[in-house]
């Protein structure tokens, strides 16, 4: 039998008997997976482990707390022995044998009729490896085209057959690694993708040729606002029937006009799939070594945009009650206006030597950090010379970890 490879096969196990002869750790890993095919489960064994225990009580196998009798095979289509008792696992393997009753065998795969392979699903697909007596190699390869399939690295194109869409995908504060899993997934199935500069580029040049890239800087505006513009490419490209990706740095509802988008879309009737992302709010600060909250120094932290002053009239911040806050200030979008917001937060009463930290492009390689007061800030940026995108972090915890 060693000679000739496996037949591999997916059983279809949907309300058929099952027996798995033995309660302990193999039973209890192995049972999840019986239990979501289907399968109408018995368990036969004296003793159980206590999450094996559980699934009986929550009526999810049926548990005959005895040890294997010949006949208890019976009508089964599958059987998994699991027993510590070799006697009871030869006798229970002859009876699957008899009653051609296909058994996988924990303590002997050599006596077995059929293998459990290394096994892993992921949206929609089931991935099974079976490399002989070699499991280790076998959940390795499992993990490695799961893992692939997940983050879009393996490119597995099935049949098209979506509807027309769009998605919102929060990139993440820049560096590639950090765009969740779906986000990349849903990049590697576009039609076209709409991105942000602010976005993490780098994917931009993992894409098929066919997937056609789209500035939203550049998309021409004419007589529209530039979000208008955006919202009706948007509608443009998934009309034609494409999968369409607004690609967003952060996260879309975090100061990135995604709900502008969803609304425009749902007012065409388009659907829409929103994919959260990581916010430089708080993976930036982090990236420099500040954590925005920390124990004893700051309970609460605020985000704020700084794209306008203190004193424009279509400021919605109320700055006086920040500057009355002892936790973390977080500001994005203020370099620009970070010397006005420093002399607005000490007016209303934060300290002038209150610790600021300036961060620019960060998550990238380009990333640096720039250290100050609420009292110099301003000339400290200028001098500098930081220019966006930056976040700004105000607080006691600029200083619980400053680098050496």
């Amino acid at each position: 039998m060693a000679e000739h490879p496996a037949y591999p096969v997916g059983l279809r196990l949907a309300g058929r008997r099952v027996v798995v002869v033995g309660g302990g750790q193999v039973a209890q890993r192995r049972l999840p997976a019986l239990i979501a095919a289907g399968a109408d489960i018995v368990l036969i064994s004296p003793s159980a482990t206590p999450s094996v225990d559980a699934m009986a009580e929550t009526g999810e196998i049926r548990w005959e707390r005895r040890r294997y009798q010949d006949g208890d095979l019976t009508d089964a289509w599958y059987a998994l022995i699991a027993t510590r008792d070799k006697a009871a696992n030869d006798a229970a393997s002859a009876e699957a044998e008899r009653a051609r009753v296909w058994c996988v065998r924990a303590d002997d795969a050599e006596a077995a009729t059929a293998w459990t392979p290394a096994t892993g699903r992921v949206e929609g697909v089931t991935v099974a490896v079976l490399t002989g007596n070699d499991p280790r190699r076998s959940a390795a390869v499992r993990d490695a085209v799961v893992e692939g399939l997940r983050d879009g690295s393996l490119a597995a194109p099935g049949r098209r057959h979506h509807t027309p869409g769009v998605s919102l995908v929060g990139g993440g504060p820049g560096d590639p690694d950090l765009i969740t899993v779906r986000g990349r997934r849903l990049l590697a199935e576009a039609d076209v993708v709409i991105a942000d500069r602010l976005g993490p580029r780098d994917l931009l040049d993992e894409l098929p040729p066919h997937v056609e890239v789209i500035d939203a800087a550049k998309i021409p505006y004419g007589r529209f606002m530039a979000q208008e513009a955006i919202n009706n490419a948007l509608i443009e490209h998934a009309r034609a029937g494409k999968a369409v990706v607004r690609l967003k740095g952060g996260d879309p509802y975090v100061f990135g006009r995604g709900m502008e988008e969803l609304q425009a879309l749902a007012e065409a009737g388009i659907s829409c799939t929103v994919v959260p992302g990581i916010s430089s709010s708080i993976s930036v600060p982090g990236a420099a070594g500040i954590p925005v909250t920390h124990r004893g120094v700051a309970h609460e932290f605020t985000v704020v945009s700084g794209h306008v002053g203190p004193d424009d009239p279509r400021s919605l911040v109320d700055w006086a009650s920040l500057a009355k806050l002892t936790g973390t200030l977080v500001i994005l979008m203020g370099v620009d206006k970070i010397g006005l917001i420093a002399e607005a937060l000490v007016r209303h009463g934060r300290p002038a030597d209150t610790a600021v930290a300036v961060i620019q492009e960060g998550t990238t390689a380009a990333q640096r950090r720039v250290d100050a007061t609420l009292a110099t800030v301003g000339e400290t940026v200028r001098a500098q010379e930081v220019r966006p995108p930056a976040v700004i972090v105000i607080g006691a915890v600029v200083n619980v970890h400053r680098p050496a």
